[in-house]
This record gives structure tokens, C-alpha cells and sequence, in this order.
């Protein structure tokens, strides 16, 4: 299912999903479910984001300086450890902002990154149908071809997977970006979900009290279940 192809030519030109998610989803007419908000009328905190992890477990909730520390540290330098979780918070918060105004639109974002079950995603009859497309496959195959070719994913890493799947493969807009967010956050959704890839490595690197699957372990747990 998920063995390597050869590039082939395409000539279609349009805007990935990386960075700039939120435009995305409006040039592949595509609605976001969620509702799209603007940055000026949210104002999403990373406050808010470990609000949020502590509420559902992902993240335990501080008891004091000293035991945030030691519960977050896989290092000695424990206040490393804090200094990475709170970049990662507000990157978070910077990401996912113009997609959310409070705690209970930020759940339904935050929560593919810490659960992932590639067999519950694949019985999903929905999911199945998605996956059931025309190309479908062939968009999984050109995704394996370069992720596991890379690093760590961030917005430029993730930019560069897309261009190089739109060498390999035809297809584009719902096409393409369903079955990509599919593999690595268990949904088809819209442009809000590209963004949720970007957080997943670096997150991965946080000891959250569930440990978070890189788009690597994602993948690969998805073509196993999937073949």
C-alpha cells in the first residue's frame, strides 16, 4: 500500500497546505467546518491550549513550580523541558487561533494530536468512503514516498512534501488533501487540520502525560493497519 513511486511530471500549479492552511481551504472551495475565525476576533493564549491539555488529561495539571518541571522533563535541565513545552504551547496558540474562540473549539483541534488510533480510524465508514476515491491510494503512496524521506515535519518540511506529491500524482485540492490528513490526524477535515500536522513532531518531544506519534509513526501504523 504504501511502497515507494516514481516521480511523475504534473503541471497543475496550486497553493499547498502548510503555513498559510487557512487560505487553503479557500482556494480549494472547500468549508471549513469549524468556522474560521479571525485573529483580530479570537484571542487564544497559550494559557488557553494547556487549559485545554490539563482539562483532558494530555497535559498534568501543575502542582506547584518544581513538580510541573520534574512532570514534563526528559532531561536534567528541567527548565529546558518547561522552556519547550511553552514555545510549543504558543506556537499552538498562534496556529490554531484564527480556527478557534474559546476551549470548546480548540478540543476538537488539539485532540487528533493526542489520540491516534489508525485501526478505529480505518473502520470509520466514513473514513472508508473517503479512502474509497478515485486516487486515493495513489496520494497515501506519494505521502510515504516523501515523508519518510524527511525529518522532522514543520511548515517548510510539509510545504516541500506537498510540492513534491504534486510531481507525483494528478490529483489536488480535496483529492489530495484528505486522504494526507486522514493518515496523519485520523480526519479528512479542512485547512485547520494541516496546521495540527505542523504540531505534531515538535510535540512528540514533550513528555505530555499521553505521548504524542509523530506523522512518522503515523504513517507507518496507518499503512500497516490499511494494507
Amino acid at each position: 500500500m504504501c511502497q515507494l513511486i516514481e516521480n511523475e511530471p504534473a503541471d497543475i500549479e496550486l497553493r499547498t497546505g502548510s503555513e498559510d492552511n487557512a487560505r487553503e481551504a479557500s482556494s480549494t472551495t472547500e468549508t471549513n467546518v469549524l468556522g474560521a475565525v479571525s485573529p483580530s476576533a479570537t484571542a487564544i493564549t497559550a494559557a488557553d491550549i494547556q487549559d485545554v491539555l490539563v482539562a483532558h488529561s494530555w497535559l498534568a495539571a501543575p502542582t506547584g513550580d518544581a513538580a510541573a518541571l520534574q512532570e514534563i522533563a526528559r532531561e536534567d535541565d528541567a527548565a529546558d523541558a518547561m522552556a519547550r513545552l511553552q514555545a510549543w504551547l504558543a506556537r499552538a496558540a498562534e496556529l490554531l487561533a484564527p480556527y478557534a474562540k474559546d476551549g470548546a473549539t480548540l478540543e476538537p483541534l488539539l485532540r487528533p494530536i493526542f489520540e491516534y488510533d489508525a485501526a478505529a480510524v480505518l473502520r470509520d465508514g466514513g473514513n472508508q468512503a473517503a479512502l474509497a476515491r478515485e486516487g486515493a491510494r495513489e496520494v497515501i503512496r506519494a505521502l510515504a514516498n516523501q515523508l519518510l524521506e524527511k525529518g522532522e515535519v514543520d511548515s517548510g518540511s510539509f510545504k516541500e512534501i506537498i510540492d513534491m506529491m504534486k510531481l507525483q500524482v494528478p490529483y489536488r485540492s480535496r483529492d489530495m488533501f484528505h486522504p494526507v490528513r486522514l493518515v496523519l490526524t485520523g480526519r479528512t477535515g479542512e485547512g485547520e487540520l494541516d496546521r495540527v500536522i505542523l504540531l505534531l513532531d515538535a510535540a512528540s518531544k514533550i513528555d505530555f502525560a499521553v505521548p504524542v506519534k509523530t506523522a512518522r509513526q503515523r504513517l507507518l501504523e496507518f499503512c500497516a493497519a490499511f494494507d
